[in-house]
């Protein structure tokens, strides 16, 4: 019956019920892959825990100045978050990461090995 909608939404005059109507048929069979595979929580409330401290950060402080500290600061939190995910230690990473830029090494790396 959903689907159906979507079918008869697309030809809508309506531009913006057409376009969410068709971008949704896209998507559809990515919407629906909690229901299909075990594991797949049908929310993002994973994604939204891990976020919740940068947000906070970003409240806190009023953002950034410059495009330069934006990246700064995604750079940083995307490292913690992930070293902390990985039950590994912020500081000896980003300790271990500056000391190869001042060596003109490439940085450690935050992807873990199978």
């Amino acid at each position: 019956a959903l689907q159906t909608a979507l079918v008869h939404g697309t030809t809508c005059r309506w531009y913006k019920i057409a376009g969410l109507s068709q971008e949704l048929r896209i998507w559809w069979d990515a919407l629906w892959t909690f229901a299909h595979h075990d594991g797949v929580e049908p929310t993002n409330n994973v994604a939204e825990r891990v976020l919740c401290p940068a947000v906070i950060w970003r409240k806190q402080c009023f953002g950034t100045k410059s495009e330069d500290g934006k990246c700064f600061v995604e750079r940083v939190l995307s490292v913690v978050t992930t070293c902390r995910q990985q039950g590994r230690n912020v500081w000896s990473f980003l300790t271990e990461a500056v000391h190869a830029a001042w060596a003109g090494q490439p940085a450690p790396s935050l992807l873990t090995t199978p």
